[in-house]
C-alpha cells in the first residue's frame, strides 16, 4: 500500500529496520557453546549492505552491549541489553534429525517507541523485532511513515514465560496486532508460526509469505497463491534464514521487481546464510553478478504497474532463477565450512565481509533467530 508520492520537496528515504540487537548465548548440554551479535535487524541489514541499498536502523540495547555494528544503536543506561540463551540436546532429535532446542529471553532492553523512530519518510519499513520491543503504537507510527511495511510475525506473536522467560507463540488474533494488518505490506512466517494464524483469512488483509526452509517458500495473496522455488543449499546453520531471505526479499521489491522475483531473491540469500555460521560473508563477485541480474530483470519487467500482475510469475521467472543460480557457482569452488574455531579461521580469497557488525568476537554457531521450529513450553494452542 502507497502512501506517500515522492516529491522532491518531502525527502524520502529507502529503507527503516526497527528491531533490537540482542547478546545470544549457545548452550548444549549444559556447555556454553558461543557467545555472538543477535537480532533479525543484523542479517538483514547485512543483506541490504552488501546489494548497496542504502537504510536507517533503529535498534536499543544496554550500556552492557559488547558489539561493534555498522549502525549505532540507541544506548539505554538504565536497561540491560536483550540477551537470549538457546539450549539444545543431543539426546533428542526430530524425524528431520534436527536438535530440538528451547528458547530463553533472560532480559530485555526497553521497548522501540514512536519518538525512537526518525523522522522524514521512508520507502520500505521493518518491524522485526526478536524480543517483543515492538509495540503497536510503534508499528502504527511505522505504518504512518512508510509506504510498504513488512513484518515478521515472531515480532507480534512471541510471548515469553514470566518464570524463565521462555518463548511462547500465541495466535496471531491475540497478539494485539491483528487489526494493524490491513495496513501491513506484508507479513513474513516460517511454516511452524503460519500455523498460528490462518493463512487464507489474513491473506485478505495483507500479502502472506510463508518460508519453508528446503522446499522455498509460498507467497499468498487475496486472490490466490504462488510457491517459489528454493535454492540449493547444504544446511550448517539455519540461523538468521528467515532474516536473510527479508532482506533480499525488500531489496528485489525496492528494485522494481515483481513479488514473485523479488522472493526468489529472499531465497537466494536465505540459501547462502544457512550454509555458514553465524552472519554470512558475501563473494564479492557473487554480490556483483546478482546486482547485475537484477538490473536485467528491472529492464525487462519495466512495463509491469499492475498490482495484481505483481503477484503473479511474469515472464522469464525461470529464466531469472536459473541466472541466480548460476551466480551461486561462481564461488562454490571457493566456499568451504568453516569450522567451529571460527574467530581464527583467515578470510578467503575474494569475499567481502560488508560492513562488519564483529569485533574479534566470537561467532554464534546457532542463535534464536532461526527458521526451525521453536520449542515452546505449552506448545501450538
Amino acid at each position: 500500500m502507497v502512501r506517500h508520492q515522492k516529491d522532491p520537496q518531502n525527502s524520502i528515504h529507502s529503507v527503516l529496520i526497527v528491531g533490537n540487537y540482542c547478546h545470544d548465548v549457545l548452550l548444549q548440554n549444559g556447555t556454553v557453546l558461543a557467545e555472538s551479535l543477535g537480532g533479525a535487524a543484523s542479517f538483514i541489514s547485512k543483506v541490504l549492505n552488501g546489494l548497496s541499498i542504502s537504510c536507517n536502523l533503529v535498534s536499543k540495547v544496554g550500556r552492557d552491549f559488547k558489539y561493534e555494528t555498522s549502525y549505532a544503536p540507541i544506548v539505554i543506561t538504565s536497561s540491560k541489553t536483550t540477551v537470549f540463551h538457546a539450549y539444545f540436546d543431543d539426546s533428542i532429535s526430530d524425524p528431520n534429525g534436527h536438535q530440538d532446542r528451547v528458547l530463553k529471553r533472560v532480559s530485555a532492553c526497553e521497548p522501540i517507541r514512536p519518538s525512537d523512530l526518525p523522522d522524514g519518510l521512508f520507502d520500505y519499513g521493518m518491524a522485526v523485532g526478536v524480543g517483543g520491543e515492538i509495540l503497536p503504537e510503534t508499528l502504527e507510527k511505522m505504518l504512518e511513515i512508510c509506504n510498504v511495511v513488512f513484518v515478521d510475525i515472531q515480532s507480534i506473536i512471541r510471548v515469553f514465560d514470566s518464570v524463565d522467560g521462555t518463548v511462547k507463540l500465541v495466535p496471531l488474533k491475540d497478539s494485539g496486532f491483528y487489526h494493524l494488518l490491513p495496513k501491513v505490506g506484508f507479513l513474513k512466517a516460517s511454516s511452524e508460526e503460519a500455523s498460528f494464524m490462518d493463512v487464507e483469512d489474513v491473506s485478505k488483509l495483507c500479502c502472506v509469505v510463508v518460508t519453508t526452509g528446503k522446499e522455498g517458500c509460498e507467497v499468498n495473496w487475496r486472490d490466490g497463491k504462488v510457491k517459489i522455488l528454493p535454492f540449493s543449499a547444504t544446511q550448517v546453520d539455519p540461523t538468521g534464514a528467515g532474516d536473510s531471505f527479508l532482506g533480499g526479499f525488500v531489496t528485489g521489491l525496492f528494485q522494481g521487481l515483481a513479488v514473485p522475483d523479488a522472493a526468489l531473491l529472499g531465497n537466494f540469500f536465505g540459501s547462502i546464510t544457512v550454509a555458514q555460521i553465524g552472519l554470512p560473508k558475501f563473494d564479492s563477485r557473487v554480490l556483483q553478478r546478482v546486482k547485475d541480474e537484477v538490473q536485467r530483470r528491472k529492464i525487462s519487467c519495466c512495463e509491469r504497474r499492475d498490482d495484481l500482475l505483481k503477484f503473479i510469475k511474469p515472464a522469464g521467472h525461470e529464466q531469472f532463477y536459473a541466472s541466480l543460480c548460476a551466480a551461486k557457482l561462481v564461488s562454490a569452488c571457493n566456499i568451504r565450512v568453516p569450522q567451529r574455531d571460527v574467530q581464527n579461521s583467515p578470510a578467503k580469497t575474494g569475499e567481502q565481509d560488508i560492513l562488519p557488525q564483529y569485533s574479534g568476537q566470537p561467532k554464534l554457531l546457532l542463535n534464536p533467530v532461526y527458521e526451525e521450529a521453536i520449542q515452546t513450553v505449552q506448545g501450538k494452542p
